[in-house]
């Protein structure tokens, strides 16, 4: 599917290309997303472009994301995409910047790029070439990076409350229910994976951006007086989110210890009691034990309170280790 930005009375419009439609000659922006073998040939055809395949777009060595084939400038980076959903994923996004036109190839659909596409087409005046709908374009991805963290925080923040609250520890060994710990870990899990993307498409991103300004100042593609100002403020940003993917990283592997020490402090108090148990029980069955031997010259077989007598010897025995576990704190 190919959607191409047109600047159109004082406004962009965008138009979805049909499989006969020619690229519109004042296109400032084409999102290919998920585009056929048909669609790729005719837009590198119409814009003299070699498009990279999918393969090589995945590629992480940065001669291989980052280069310039001609006049135009060839950027991919990896974007996290469906945070929001169970299981989020990430794909690489290329950004080709061939003169004042911007080519976007995707295979995947995060939420920036509809973000951006509404504020371009709602912008007034339009942009005046590819680099203002790009640096719109990494503002955006910047933007949803940062609520991402957010989200991870306040997530963090409620698994930490699940581990160190008072009532619900007091719940869980009073029901003796481990499960709570167990959401509790792959919450964790989830988190971690969704902050190391973000990172990940945060080093990504800052090698993008280095690039980027390289190419604009060697052909002087600049056409707006803050856009210099606004990659410096993207750049103090990914600076911002970076420190604190970290700290979340850090808070991630001290929550993850904390509850592995809870679930064996749980283990151990399974076990401890499973111990007093049989500890207590030990003196009763040693009392058993000694009159079910069934030797011909024991005088408590001739007793007519025999019976009475071994049970209530038996029952003392086993409450008086139960008091000195009690007297000395042990349960």
């Amino acid at each position: 599917m190919i959607h191409a930005y047109v600047p159109r009375d004082g406004k962009v419009e965008c138009q979805a290309l049909g499989a006969d439609d020619a690229v519109p000659a004042g296109a400032l922006w084409l999102d290919l997303h998920e585009p056929a073998a048909e669609e790729k040939a005719r837009i590198e055809k119409d814009l003299g472009l070699a498009l990279p395949t999918r393969a090589e777009m995945r590629e992480i060595e940065p001669s291989n994301r980052l280069y310039a084939e001609g006049a135009a400038a060839y950027m991919t980076a990896t974007f996290i995409a469906h945070a929001d959903d169970p299981n989020p994923t990430s794909d690489a996004i290329t950004f080709i910047l061939a003169g004042k036109r911007l080519v976007t190839l995707r295979y995947s659909d995060p939420r920036p790029i509809g973000t951006c596409a509404a504020r371009v087409t709602r912008q007034m005046p339009p942009p005046a070439s590819g680099v203002e709908v790009q640096i719109t374009l990494l503002e955006a991805f910047v933007n949803r990076m940062a609520d991402v963290l957010e989200k991870v925080s306040l997530d963090l923040d409620n698994l930490s409350q699940a581990i160190f609250n008072e009532r619900e520890s007091t719940r869980r060994r009073q029901v003796g229910d481990g499960r709570d710990l167990q959401i509790v870990l792959k919450g964790l899990g989830r988190s971690e994976d969704i902050n190391s993307t973000v990172r990940e498409s945060l080093l990504s991103l800052n090698r993008l951006l280095r690039f980027l300004a390289q190419t604009l100042d060697a052909g002087s593609l600049w056409d707006g007086k803050d856009q210099k100002a606004r990659m410096k403020q993207l750049r103090n940003d990914m600076i911002s989110l970076a420190e604190h993917a970290t700290f979340e990283t850090q808070k991630i592997n001290f929550l993850l210890d904390a509850t592995l020490g809870m679930i064996n402090i749980e283990q151990n108090r399974i076990i401890k009691i499973f111990s007093i148990a049989a500890v207590i029980f030990l003196p009763p069955t040693l009392v058993a034990s000694l009159y079910g031997m069934n030797f011909q010259h024991m005088p408590e077989l001739e007793w007519l309170l025999g019976y009475p007598y071994a049970l209530t010897l038996m029952v003392i025995s086993a409450i008086l280790p139960y008091l000195l576990f009690r007297r000395k704190g042990w349960l």
